[in-house]
């Protein structure tokens, strides 16, 4: 342990994981004490080390903690027909309606078309946002696409070659055939990127358009059995994960 991470006016870290629900307060000094637990990259295995919470990265087994109580993410299984915005002016159905519960104003991280369902993420963090949905992160999307037609096994190959759109060319991290049917194919691609209609304009270039298209999971967080319409506040190790996915 380095005194650099020792605050004598700030908080005990055992107190600090207790609150982020790492565990029970024994539990997490018996964490400290095997050396499991890092703040700002250094090992500390002693118990009474004082921290200010929010000046510090604290980890546990090598995952981020949260200790932010001001900072709610949600994820929201989008339903079909639904536009990605806080209030629509065309009166469509929006996003107001699952996150009503919340007292904060939230804002959605990138979006989702009307048509797609899954995973859209919304967070009262703007620069979280900010980062989670700019190119340059390159934070991970994952979609199953059911398309038209029977997908020979080659199409892993072309998408991840890559195919040129009006706006560029666009490749995928990965490609897997689901399932092959007479009239159609459960395809599942993971992209880096987030720019409209990605993923239907993709399957038409390569002759296979969209017929139904969900998001299974964005970065870490994954869709899970979350019903549709129904939205859950992420915990502080799924928090923490994000900011590490964002690099914050």
């Amino acid at each position: 342990m380095s005194l650099e991470v020792h605050r004598p006016e700030g908080v005990r870290l055992q107190k600090v994981l207790a609150s982020a629900g790492v565990g029970s307060r024994r539990k997490c000094e018996v964490l400290i004490e095997r050396g499991l637990v890092k703040v700002d990259g250094q090992i500390v295995d002693q118990l009474g080390v004082r921290v200010n919470p929010d000046e510090v990265v604290i980890e546990v087994k090598g995952k981020r903690i949260c200790v932010d109580d001001s900072a709610i993410t949600v994820v929201l299984n989008k339903p079909k027909g639904v536009v990605s915005s806080m209030h629509d002016e065309q009166g469509r159905p929006d996003l107001r309606q699952f996150v009503k519960e919340y007292d904060v104003r939230l804002f959605h991280v990138g979006r989702l078309d009307a048509e797609t369902t899954g995973v859209l993420l919304l967070t009262n963090d703007g620069d979280l946002a900010n980062r989670l949905a700019h190119p340059t992160h390159g934070v991970s999307k994952t979609y199953v696409a059911k398309v038209t037609g029977r997908v020979a096994k080659s199409i892993g190959t072309v998408l991840r070659a890559g195919v040129d759109l009006d706006d560029g060319p666009v490749r995928v991290a990965s490609c897997q055939v689901l399932d092959v049917a007479k009239d159609h194919s459960l395809v599942e691609v993971v992209l880096h990127e987030g720019r409209n209609r990605i993923v239907r304009r993709m399957f038409d270039k390569v002759g296979h358009p969209v017929e139904e298209l969900v998001r299974t999971q964005f970065g870490p967080i994954p869709l899970g059995t979350l019903a549709p319409g129904v939205a859950r506040q992420l915990n502080r190790e799924e928090m923490g994960a994000l900011m590490n996915e964002a690099g914050l």
